[in-house]
């Protein structure tokens, strides 16, 4: 309850209760509208420095679009520079893309002609290379040819001779060799040499035993090896002996024989490996030569030849010069001779131009008469011609 002077309120009553609910209600509008008017007394403080604030961002605002008005033309003009220098680059990529286009159409076609020739060129080298297999090929077949001649003795033997009747074809005149020449002893040579003595005929042989080489040289093994080595002494050996006992005749042939190998290959083996066979073959006087050794003794050869020809002919060029000799006395008599008869000729005519002188100066006078003195003619050359007198004019 509440005691207001005189009077009671009782908080039970709902008037009391709804008069203090009105009175609050009415303190707290005041005191809102109190609120609200310090509040509005406020913000009319502050509008003032805000309109200020608006009335410059205005301006700012207009200066913004004047800016941007100026912005917009700057970019049009900035649009257009653009566009005009797109179309002059766009321009000049056309007219550097049909340079480009040309040049890699000119070089495309040259490039065209070189391949094309390049591939010409190409098939001529793959030609000339199926060409030089062919000829491989061909060649594998005379090596295998030439191998199945080499193991057989007798086909062995036959190349030899024909590789030695090639060289010395070349070498020699056709008439300073003979082929299979029968000797004294019964021996039948593969070549025999006509050589002058000294030294005198000398026998050539080309049937050398390959098979003692082929031995060595198809050895796998070292007891291989050695065994064709001692095999290839023992054929060299029996060959060197066979030579110098059948083509040196004393007498006869010169007095050593040459042992011709068909293979430079087996000469380079002998010297360099068996240096002691080349020494047995030098104490029999047979000398062993390869194709090429073989044409340089052949040049040597010749030269003895030519000089033994020629010593044949000194005696008859000397008979030759001996007549020539006696045939140019001949001639200088002959023409002491005709000299002497041209001389006697030449004082007959000096003799008869002088008497023709003196007859054209007597001639002269006769047709003249002037005569001072009788004239004497020669004697007549018969009896019954009388001599005449000439007398010169006088009183008679």
């Amino acid at each position: 309850m509440i005691q207001i002077g005189e009077t009671t309120l009782s908080f039970d009553d709902p008037t009391t209760v709804a008069a203090l609910i009105g009175a609050a209600i009415l303190l707290l509008l005041f005191v809102l509208l109190i609120a609200t008017l310090r509040r509005a007394g406020a913000a009319a403080g502050m509008a003032e420095p805000m309109l200020q604030q608006m009335h410059a961002l205005t301006g700012r605002v207009q200066s913004l679009s004047d800016g941007q008005q100026q912005l917009a033309g700057g970019l049009t003009h900035v649009s257009d520079a653009q566009a005009k220098s797109q179309a002059q680059v766009l321009q000049l990529m056309e007219a550097r893309l049909a340079e480009v286009t040309t040049r890699m159409g000119e070089s495309l076609q040259g490039s065209s002609t070189r391949t094309a020739r390049s591939l010409g060129e190409l098939q001529q080298r793959l030609e000339t290379i199926d060409r030089a297999q062919a000829n491989i090929e061909k060649l594998s077949g005379d090596v295998l040819s030439l191998q199945d001649i080499l193991s057989n003795k007798q086909t062995r033997g036959a190349f030899g001779e024909i590789q030695l009747q090639e060289i010395l074809t070349k070498a020699l005149p056709p008439d300073s060799f003979s082929w299979q020449a029968t000797l004294s002893n019964g021996k039948r040579a593969d070549c025999l040499i006509h050589l002058p003595n000294p030294p005198g005929p000398i026998v050539i042989d080309s049937k050398f035993p390959l098979e003692a080489y082929e031995s060595l040289r198809n050895a796998d093994t070292q007891w291989e090896l050695n065994e064709a080595a001692k095999a290839m002494r023992i054929a060299v050996k029996a060959h060197i002996k066979a030579i110098s006992q059948k083509y040196i005749v004393e007498g006869e042939t010169a007095d050593g024989a040459l042992m011709f190998l068909p293979s430079e290959a087996v000469y380079a083996e002998l010297h360099a490996n068996f240096p002691e066979l080349v020494r047995e073959g030098f104490s029999a006087k047979v000398w062993i030569v390869s194709p090429t050794t073989c044409m340089a003794t052949l040049n040597t050869m010749r030269a003895i030849l030519k000089d033994a020809r020629m010593r044949e002919q000194a005696g008859a060029i000397r008979r030759e010069l001996g007549l020539l000799h006696g045939d140019v006395e001949r001639l200088g008599a002959r023409v002491g001779n005709l000299d002497r008869h041209f001389a006697q000729a030449s004082k007959d005519v000096a003799e008869i131009r002088i008497s023709a002188e003196k007859a054209s100066k007597r001639a002269r006078r006769l047709d003249s008469f002037e005569f001072d003195e009788p004239v004497e003619l020669p004697a007549p050359s018969s009896p019954e011609q009388a001599p005449l007198q000439i007398h010169p004019r006088g009183d008679g």
